[in-house]
């Protein structure tokens, strides 16, 4: 059938369609069904969307991604991809082989599947899990789609950590260690999805993170690293297709976590890699022998992969750092890199880099690095190449100016500092879209507090989120005070 197309905003992720019912009718097509749109001889796929009043008959209406369809276009019905079936299989619990997996990724890749296909192989994955097998298959399919950065040096570093703790901005410290120790280390971040902030969300701070490849060629080729958002630049991109989907569940199945990883670091051209496996209470593991396993099965995809892949496991039963928020957490940073801020996030930062730097052969410890000032200099020469000010001090950061304390209840000491609230405590404050909300930590795990002692301070940029942030810490347990034998207890 015939139509006369028209972009229309309504905010879809996806490439949606929107047909006057009188037409699908006729086309007989029905919502979340996919029509082939053809146009000067090529032809796009979209995902079908009913209406009545948006859209008159003969006409209709294409969100943003489908923008370049505009004017007389052809529209039929698409036939089913073929991936669907190789998802079933996934939901009744039988192995995918390469081919099968192969068709997934390109069908999500292409925005072939709607979103309820894409959701039922997210929880095909999670139910049923992915085999050591179908984890590194997936993991090579995903690399193989998008762009891929190339680099002449053979080797070429790179650090992940699967995330799940709050602060925990080690890499904006790791990374101009390694780059001033004169490896390559090109890093792509991810923003926030579920936290207060991601990598890139923190580095925005202090400069700009959104670049082409060919820009970024430029300032690794000029500081030897760089710390940009892997958004911007389309490094296996069905991985933020799933993510997406993934997010409104909240899961994260173990196989699909490395696929994730081990494809953008593959990608990005990477040859030696610590990925970092928080566990504990709060974390995205909750048990050393569950971190132990994945840890495992990274360096096994990674061997598949021709990636040198090192497992480091740390605790991550309560945030690293005091800062949870993009600029709390830039603060922090800097003034790690400045020799002081919190002693857990240099130590963390610091032997993660040590572990880099005795994987690919450069004897120079990380501490030295760091204490001789080469390190601070290397991020301020990455921040000028990213478009920031290098002259930037801790103190030119001001978090928001609405604030509120909460205090102990009790004389004791912190038993426990409960990472998913901390976080979401400082999302109702705003973080990450207001950069200068969140929560500073006053105190840590192990720490003696007195009845009204200061436990941490949060930040707003309107009074209205501050008032939605402290409504939930009224209704939850951030911080824990016990007795010394509770925190005890908690630190084993």
């Amino acid at each position: 059938m015939e139509f006369e197309a028209e972009e229309i905003d309504i905010g879809a992720r996806s490439p949606t369609v929107l047909l006057n019912s009188v037409d699908a009718e006729e086309l007989g097509a029905h919502p979340l069904d996919r029509v082939q749109i053809e146009k000067d001889g090529r032809t796009t796929i979209g995902i079908v969307e009913l209406t009545d009043e948006l859209v008159p008959p003969g006409r209709i209406a294409v969100t943003r991604r489908l923008g370049h369809l505009t004017g007389a276009v052809n529209v039929r019905l698409a036939p089913r991809p073929n991936s669907v079936s190789a998802i079933r299989k996934k939901l009744d619990d039988i192995e995918l082989e390469r081919h099968e997996l192969r068709r997934i990724v390109d069908d999500i890749n292409d925005n072939r599947l709607n979103d309820m296909e894409l959701a039922a192989y997210v929880i095909g994955t999670y139910t049923n899990g992915l085999s050591l097998n179908e984890t590194m298959l997936l993991t090579e399919c995903m690399a193989e789609v998008g762009e891929r950065l190339t680099w002449d040096e053979p080797i070429v570093a790179d650090k992940h950590s699967i995330g799940g703790v709050a602060g925990n901005r080690v890499t904006p410290i790791i990374i101009p260690i390694v780059a001033a120790a004169g490896v390559k280390i090109p890093k792509t971040s991810s923003r926030a999805v579920t936290s207060p902030a991601g990598t890139a969300d923190t580095v925005e701070v202090l400069c700009d993170v959104e670049f082409t490849l060919a820009e970024i060629r430029e300032i690794v080729d000029s500081t030897n690293g760089c710390l940009v958002w892997g958004g911007s630049v389309d490094l296996s991109p069905v991985d933020d297709k799933i993510i997406r989907a993934e997010t409104p569940l909240s899961i994260d199945p173990p196989g699909q976590v490395i696929a994730s990883v081990l494809s953008k670091k593959k990608s990005a051209g990477a040859t030696h890699v610590v990925v970092d496996i928080p566990y504990g209470e709060g974390s995205k593991v909750d048990t050393l022998p569950a971190a132990r396993e994945l840890a495992e099965d990274f360096k096994r995809v990674g061997e598949h992969l021709d990636l040198r892949i090192e497992c480091t496991i740390t605790e991550g039963k309560q945030p690293i750092g005091r800062g949870i928020g993009p600029l709390l957490e830039a603060r922090d940073v800097l003034r790690v890199l400045s020799g002081g801020g919190p002693q857990d996030l240099r130590q963390k930062a610091q032997r993660l880099a040590e572990i880099l730097l005795e994987m690919v052969g450069v004897d120079r410890r990380a501490a030295d690095v760091l204490d001789s000032g080469e390190a601070l200099a290397k991020l301020r020469e990455m921040i000028e190449a990213q478009n920031g000010d290098p002259t930037v001090t801790p103190e030119d950061l001001e978090p928001g100016a609405y604030t509120a304390s909460v205090h102990a209840e009790r004389s004791g000491v912190v038993a426990h500092v409960n990472n998913r609230h901390v976080s979401e405590i400082a999302r109702r404050a705003g973080a990450p879209k207001d950069t200068r909300a969140g929560i500073y930590l006053e105190q840590r795990v192990g720490d003696e507090v007195r009845e009204g002692d200061e436990l941490f301070v949060v930040y707003a940029e309107k009074t209205d989120k501050l008032e939605d942030a402290m409504s939930l810490e009224s209704r939850v347990d951030a911080v824990r005070i016990g007795s010394r034998d509770e925190a005890l207890v908690e630190r084993i």
